[in-house]
């Protein structure tokens, strides 16, 4: 809770990190379109968004649709942004988007006249690449927010330990005092103790009652 009128500290979203990871999601999805057409049209002999004929890769609709997975996790990666500014949970509600849309394009191909192993080699396909694009992007967001430590205080400069938000604002191991600032060795005082000339004598010690001299 804030003190002393102080507000709650804003989280920072940190777009340069943002950004190049949902690039990097996008070729991913690419690629996993790519390999998921291939799979179907070379392995298992559907031939899938194109006839047969034409081949292992297709035609230019494997093209464009390779391009639309990369253009899908763009738009992930922008509706993700808007939701680490503006919502308190962005990853929770992030996930059911992506999961929500993901099911309506698994479902799509069965809505179609494609025969029937097109229809599931397409949902699969689509299942998959929804898959990535949420977990990658998870992880990407997670990662790109930075929690500030007061509300006058910046922000950390390092990455969140273990993917979790507002880790990284505790000091880390240098910032503990070092043995160094405990007194050394010679700081402490010395114990004086008499020199041989100073002990007192034999006959200066007080002798016991009834003991003889």
């Amino acid at each position: 809770m804030p003190r002393n009128g102080d507000t709650p500290p804003r989280p920072k979203v940190d777009a340069g990190q943002l950004w190049p990871g949902g690039v990097a999601t996008a070729i991913v999805a690419a690629l996993v379109a790519l390999v998921g057409i291939l799979l179907c049209r070379w392995l298992f002999n559907i031939p899938l968004l194109s006839p047969r004929q034409d081949g292992a890769y297709g035609d230019a609709h494997t093209t464009g649709y390779v391009l639309a997975a990369a253009v899908a996790a763009l738009l992930a990666t922008g509706i993700l942004y808007l939701l680490l500014l503006s919502t308190p949970r962005p990853t929770t509600f992030f996930t059911w988007i992506v999961a929500l849309a993901t099911i309506v394009m698994v479902l799509f191909p069965f809505s179609t006249g494609a025969p029937l192993s097109q229809k599931v080699a397409t949902a699969g396909v689509d299942l998959v690449i929804g898959f990535a694009i949420g977990s990658l992007l998870n992880g990407v967001g997670t990662r790109s927010v930075r929690r500030r430590t007061s509300a006058r205080g910046g922000y950390p400069t390092t990455a969140p330990a273990n993917g979790r938000l507002g880790s990284g604002t505790y000091p880390g191991r240098n910032d503990y005092p070092g043995r160094t600032d405990y007194p050394g060795r010679n700081d402490y005082p010395t114990r004086e103790y008499p020199t041989g000339g100073e002990y007192p004598t034999g006959a200066e010690y007080p002798r016991r009652p009834g003991r003889p001299s």
